[in-house]
C-alpha cells in the first residue's frame, strides 16, 4: 500500500515538474514571437505605414481571428469582474504602455529608453514580493542580474541623457508592463489563456481604432508590407500573448518576466540575419548571459516545491 502511495506521489511530482518546464518553454516561445515584431515592423514602415496604423492593424486582425476561433470552438467568454479586468489590461495597459514607450523614443536616446523598459523584471520581482508574497531568492537575484546585464550589452546605451520626461515615460512603460504581468498572473486562472488573450487583444484593438479615427491611417503600400503586418498580428501578437498567458499560469511571474528578456536576443539575431546589421562580441556575450539566466530559472522552476 505504501509502495503504491509512493509511486502515485512520484507521478504527481513528475507531472508538476513537466508542467513547469512547459511553462518555461511557453514563455520562451512568447519572447521569441515578440522578438520578431521589430523586424516585421521595420518592413511595414519601409512599405509606407506608421506605428499607430501598425498597432491598430496588429490588434484588430489578431482580435478578429481569435474571436472567430473562440466562437468556432464554443469557448466561454470571461464575465463580470474578470472581463472588466482583462478589458482594462488591453485598453489601458497595452495602449498606455505603447504610448509611453513610443513617446519616450522621441525624447530620449533609443538605447536608454529600451534599457529603462527592461527594468520591468526587477519591478515584477518587487511587486510579486509585495502582493503575491513571492520570496526573492539568491538564484532569482543572480538571474535578474544576468538578464539586465545581458540586455545592456545587447541593446547598448546611447550617449546623452535625454529629456527628463522621456526618461519618466520609459520608466512608466516598464511599470505598466510590470503591473500588467502581475494582474495577468492573478486573473489567468479564472479566464483561461486563450479567452483572456482574446479579450485583451480586442480591447487594445478598440482603443487603437479610436486613435486612428482621429489621427488617420497609413496602410502599407506593398504586398510584402501587408505580409509583415499579418505576421505581427498572428505571430507577434496572437501567438505571443496566448503563449505568455499560458506560461504565466504555470510559473512564477518574476521568473516569467526574466525569461521574456530573450526578446532582444531574438531581435538582434534576426536583425543580423534579415537586415544585415552587425553582430558584435558584446551582443553575443549579452545573449549568452540571458540564456544562462533562462537555464537557471528553468532548473529552479522544475525543482520548486509544490505550492
Amino acid at each position: 500500500m505504501a509502495e503504491k502511495s509512493s509511486n502515485s506521489e512520484g507521478k504527481i511530482l513528475k507531472s508538476v515538474y513537466l508542467d513547469r518546464l512547459y511553462g518555461v518553454f511557453l514563455i520562451a516561445v512568447s519572447a521569441i514571437s515578440f522578438g520578431t515584431m521589430a523586424i516585421f515592423a521595420r518592413i511595414a514602415y519601409d512599405a509606407g505605414s506608421d506605428p499607430i496604423t501598425v498597432l491598430f492593424l496588429r490588434f484588430t486582425i489578431a482580435g478578429i481571428l481569435m474571436l472567430a476561433i473562440m466562437v468556432a470552438k464554443g469557448m466561454a467568454c470571461p464575465r463580470g469582474r474578470t472581463l472588466i479586468t482583462l478589458a482594462f489590461m488591453g485598453a489601458f495597459g497595452y495602449v498606455g504602455l505603447s504610448f509611453a514607450f513610443f513617446t519616450a523614443l522621441t525624447m530620449a536616446p533609443a538605447g536608454l529608453v529600451a534599457i529603462l523598459l527592461y527594468l520591468y523584471p526587477a519591478f515584477v520581482t518587487l511587486l510579486a514580493t509585495i502582493f503575491l508574497k513571492k520570496p526573492v531568492t539568491l538564484l532569482k537575484f543572480v538571474a535578474l542580474s544576468l538578464t539586465f546585464g545581458g540586455t545592456i550589452l545587447i541593446i547598448g546605451l546611447d550617449s546623452g541623457s535625454g529629456q527628463k520626461l522621456g526618461i519618466v515615460l520609459a520608466i512608466t512603460a516598464a511599470v505598466l508592463y510590470s503591473v500588467y504581468i502581475i494582474v495577468g498572473s492573478k486573473v489567468i486562472s479564472k479566464a483561461g489563456a486563450f479567452p483572456a488573450s482574446t479579450i485583451v487583444i480586442i480591447s487594445a484593438g478598440v482603443a487603437f481604432s479610436g486613435i486612428v479615427a482621429v489621427k488617420g491611417v497609413k496602410f502599407p503600400g506593398t504586398a510584402f508590407g501587408w505580409v509583415s503586418v499579418l505576421a505581427i498580428a498572428l505571430v507577434s501578437t496572437a501567438l505571443a500573448i496566448v503563449a505568455f498567458f499560458a506560461g504565466l499560469k504555470r510559473i512564477d511571474p518574476a521568473n516569467a518576466s526574466m525569461i521574456s528578456t530573450l526578446e532582444p536576443v531574438v531581435t538582434v539575431a534576426l536583425a543580423a540575419v534579415v537586415l544585415g546589421e552587425t553582430m558584435t562580441l558584446h551582443k553575443i556575450l549579452g545573449g549568452v548571459m540571458i540564456l544562462a539566466a533562462v537555464l537557471l530559472l528553468a532548473r529552479r522552476e522544475a525543482n520548486r516545491k509544490i505550492s
